[in-house]
């Protein structure tokens, strides 16, 4: 059985803020208001992944995390802005990929207060719901142009550079630094004999998220201004990934480097798509078990949890008429530890129901497309292409990761940096250019009726 606190409840009973967590913070809300908007998100982006979530303000019982300040101030700071234009606020105007954003994020918050109709239970949505609606629209805001998507990549470069240096501390001096201001705590998390570095954002997510962020990096440093950077944070990254000991890190890492290694089939990926997915129809006719069977022999570590991972996709194929409608409270017996819901897709099916998955899927397909569409439209330009590959292979890593993990409201706030990415590609190439006929000048035309003269 589910735990009674482990999906609502607990936390601190009152404010939980470290002097120098609320330091940060009012610096942080200082330069949101004060720094021009393209240069606003390199300090909410770092702000967001350096503070644990732990860290908490509470007002009439109800929670504020350092997150959830942050992003209602970046709010503020949207709504008193002069642009009232929607395409001014958000550049390009909203496209399909934000469509279903907002879709995804409103029915899976509508759903979940549904399900319960609990009035404690609909104000935690209420948090979630900032923390999804909100980060988007904020993500969204604040990355304007190229430049701009540039400078949130350097933000997570630095990100990866300061977990890595935390998280192989653990390695070495067997103490999370981050504990000490209210993160996982100063102990150590061990498997089989073998430390699982958390840093602040937790062992499988902190490593499958750096793992995720390894193209990003390789398409950062074949800009010259870039490559210090780019080659720290890579470092960095592959830091995290190791000294997490996931196997779900480890996977993300190996999905990043397929997705760079398929940039010489770059023309060829229908084919590619095609060739996977009649793979994996052949694949289930002709095993004993079902395809999906597949994830319970993956063991990179040698302490994974394969079995359980398998049999989380397994019953929720198997019930699937008991959350298709609107989801489904009760997952959790479905079997033993069910209520473990460590893979992002099974998430969203027993939050929302099957439009919470569909609109899921579909921010997802719609993100490979635009980024494919763009590249296939600054081809010729090998500097332009190979970025938004990189893009591209960022985001196959992330959906390899989701059959591993289930993520927590930091880590999102990358999923909307990522997909915000995408929707920038949608916009941000050149169009093609019509060619039309150049008018003479008037003293051309008089020339040329003297000459017939």
């Amino acid at each position: 059985m589910e735990p009674a606190n482990f999906r609502f409840g607990g936390g601190a009973a009152d404010t939980l803020l470290n002097p120098l967590v609320a330091m940060a913070m009012l610096v942080i809300i200082g330069l949101i208001f004060t720094l021009p908007r393209h240069k606003v998100i390199t300090p909410f982006l770092l702000g967001c992944f350096t503070i644990p979530l732990g860290q908490v303000v509470v007002l009439a019982g109800i929670h504020f995390t350092v997150l959830r300040i942050l992003i209602i101030a970046a709010l503020i700071r949207r709504a008193t802005s002069k642009t009232t234009s929607t395409e001014g606020k958000y550049p390009g105007g909203f496209n399909g990929i934000d469509r279903m954003v907002i879709l995804w994020t409103i029915w899976v918050e509508l759903m979940c207060s549904l399900q319960f109709m609990d009035t404690q239970v609909f104000i935690h949505n209420l948090g979630d719901f900032l923390d999804m609606f909100g980060g988007f629209l904020v993500v969204r805001y604040f990355i304007v142009d190229r430049e701009t998507a540039r400078r949130a990549i350097k933000a997570l470069a630095m990100v990866c550079i300061i977990q890595s240096v935390c998280m192989l501390n653990e390695q070495i001096a067997h103490v999370n630094v981050f504990g000490y201001i209210g993160g996982f705590g100063p102990g150590l998390t061990i498997r089989d004999g073998k430390i699982r570095s958390q840093g602040v954002l937790g062992s499988i997510s902190g490593g499958a998220f750096a793992g995720s962020l390894i193209p990003l990096f390789l398409g950062l440093l074949a800009e010259r201004k870039s490559r210090i950077i780019a080659c720290a944070a890579l470092v960095g990254a592959t830091i995290m990934v190791f000294t997490s000991n996931s196997s779900t890190s480890l996977l993300a890492l190996a999905a990043s480097a397929l997705g760079i290694l398929m940039w010489p089939l770059r023309r060829q990926m229908r084919l590619v798509r095609w060739g996977i997915s009649l793979t994996l129809i052949a694949l289930h006719l002709i095993m004993k078990a079902p395809v999906w069977a597949l994830i319970d022999r993956i063991d990179l570590t040698g302490s994974s949890s394969g079995y359980h991972r398998e049999q989380l996709v397994d019953n929720c194929i198997r019930h699937f008429g008991d959350w298709w409608l609107m989801g489904y409270k009760n997952y959790d017996q479905w079997g033993f530890c069910m209520f473990d819901m460590c893979n992002q897709f099974v998430v969203q099916a027993v939050l929302g129901g099957l439009v919470a998955l569909v609109a899921y899927i579909a921010i997802f397909s719609r993100s490979f497309s635009a980024i494919g569409k763009a590249r296939k439209k600054v081809e010729g330009n090998r500097r332009r292409e190979w970025f938004l590959w990189c893009q591209g292979s960022t985001l196959f890593a992330v959906v390899v990761a989701h059959f591993g993990i289930n993520y927590p409201a930091t880590t999102e706030v990358g999923l909307f940096t990522f997909w915000t990415l995408a929707s920038m590609a949608s916009f941000e190439v050149p169009q093609p250019v019509k060619v039309t006929a150049e008018i003479p000048r008037k003293a051309q035309i008089l020339s040329n009726l003297v000459g017939a003269s």
